[in-house]
């Protein structure tokens, strides 16, 4: 909490009197290539690369990797954006799956935009793909369903720019909540909190996740991990160490540890960055089906970046990451559900064998709830005094009360699934199985479309 809070404040300061309509006309900006994963994204697919394709920036390509679409997808972008085949000169610095095909408009308004039709191969070989067809300095890697502001480019490569003595290989952005909220070309005009109590408990969630961890990680130069759907990252240094690895399902987490071994082994001085603003929004589960799939997945990729990397484990020759992250990531993270099962059976053991004190269990369990509802308040007021986006007093109280609701009836949930990853991995369960969206529409809406399944 302290960490972060002194990171927001130099962010806030440094930012007071930015004025990023300079980045965008420097002749020494960087050019960035926006790679974008598609698969089965027919019913959306077209007014979300309109979208990308209207970011304010000067130096950018729109790069589309159609990941083995069984539906439309492909042939709407056709038809949208006067596509054709080209005979593109492809290298295949990384090896993928087939690539089928590489398309280019006839429109020169969409001269910006390059489409891959490949076989199926899943995110991280998509992006594989994309990253061999790139042409720019910094790769942003996002999901084609997420909603980028006007201004997520101008400010995401703002660090890579700063930085004279170290060198910055990747920067994360923060991720915003989109359910509920209204959205007009491509932006969210109109917060407002989800109206199911799991999509609450993930606003909270993401606060702290966002502008309380990470942003104390980037203080001391620690951050492990940058989402898969907003990540900037240098090209340059992505290819040197092989581009992403498509055998594990935390392809983003994994990447990042990667390439911080590869600089504290040459003993590059270096830096992974954040950005706090509100720059990117996405849609959040909000039936426990599909959360619960979600967060065995995170469990599983947290596991086998953590197994691939173990060299780095309380090792001084990897510095912050050796030494803290990673002993960090591997308690807090990968084990947490393990240490709360094995603390509720310890309890009943104590029960059992008649060592047990009430007025200790009841001392303890209360200054617990009341550390979960102090960092979680804290949360909420960072959000609160650097962007305020949440602006209805119905919506803070909504937010107040989840609060006090999550350790009771949401934490639970969230241990058992977290579990159940662990057990998936010992069996050697692979894939992201089925995420549902409805997209982006406020929630009286929602009754009047059909759901889009993603398997990707």
């Amino acid at each position: 909490m302290i960490l972060s809070a002194l990171e927001m404040r130099d962010h806030r300061r440094k930012n007071r009197f930015a004025d990023y309509q300079d980045i965008i006309t420097s002749p020494i900006a960087p050019g960035v290539s926006i790679l974008a994963p598609a698969y089965n994204e027919g019913e959306n697919i077209v007014q979300n690369v309109k979208s990308l394709l209207s970011l304010h920036y000067g130096k950018f390509e729109v790069i589309i990797i159609n990941d083995g679409s069984k539906d439309d997808t492909l042939s709407k972008l056709i038809g949208a954006f006067e596509l054709e085949i080209t005979d593109f000169a492809y290298f295949e610095e990384i090896d993928t799956a087939t690539v089928r095909g590489i398309y280019k408009s006839k429109n020169r308004s969409f001269n910006r935009l390059v489409v891959i039709d490949k076989e199926n191969g899943g995110k991280a070989d998509a992006l594989n793909a994309g990253i061999n067809v790139s042409s720019k300095e910094i790769l942003a890697c996002i999901d084609v369903d997420c909603i980028l502001s006007h201004e997520s480019l101008t400010r995401m490569v703002r660090p890579f720019m700063e930085e004279t003595n170290r060198k910055v290989i990747a920067v994360g952005g923060a991720i915003g909540i989109a359910n509920n909220c209204d959205v007009q070309d491509g932006t969210v005009t109109n917060y407002r909190v989800p109206t199911t109590l799991l999509g609450r408990f993930q606003v909270i969630e993401y606060c702290r996740a966002f502008l309380m961890g990470r942003m104390a990680w980037t203080r001391v130069n620690g951050l492990m991990l940058i989402s898969g759907a907003f990540g900037f990252f240098n090209r340059e240094l992505v290819v040197e160490v092989g581009g992403y690895f498509p055998k594990t399902v935390g392809e983003d987490m994994e990447l990042v540890v990667r390439m911080r071994r590869y600089m504290e082994e040459r003993k590059i001085p270096y830096k992974v960055g954040f950005v706090p603003d509100p720059l990117c929004w996405t849609e959040v589960p909000e039936k426990e089906e599909i959360l619960s799939r979600q967060r065995n997945r995170w469990i599983r990729g947290t596991i086998e970046t953590l197994q691939l990397h173990r060299v780095t484990r309380l090792n001084p020759n990897y510095g912050i990451m050796g030494m803290i992250s990673y002993p960090y990531w591997n308690i807090y993270e990968k084990m947490a559900p393990v240490l709360e099962l094995l603390g509720v059976l310890y309890t009943l053991v104590l029960i059992i064998i008649g060592d047990f004190s009430a007025f200790y269990f009841i001392a303890l369990f209360i200054v617990l709830y009341l550390l979960s509802i102090l960092v979680s308040s804290f949360s909420i007021l960072y959000e609160q005094v650097s962007y305020n986006n949440y602006k209805d007093k119905k919506d803070l109280n909504k937010l107040l009360l989840t609060i006090f609701l999550e350790p009771m009836f949401i934490h639970p949930k969230i241990v058992y699934w977290g579990l159940g990853g662990h057990w998936d991995f010992i069996k050697g369960k692979g894939g992201w199985g089925q995420m549902i969206r409805t997209g982006f529409k406020k929630s009286d809406d929602k009754k009047n479309i059909e759901p889009t399944t993603l398997n990707s």
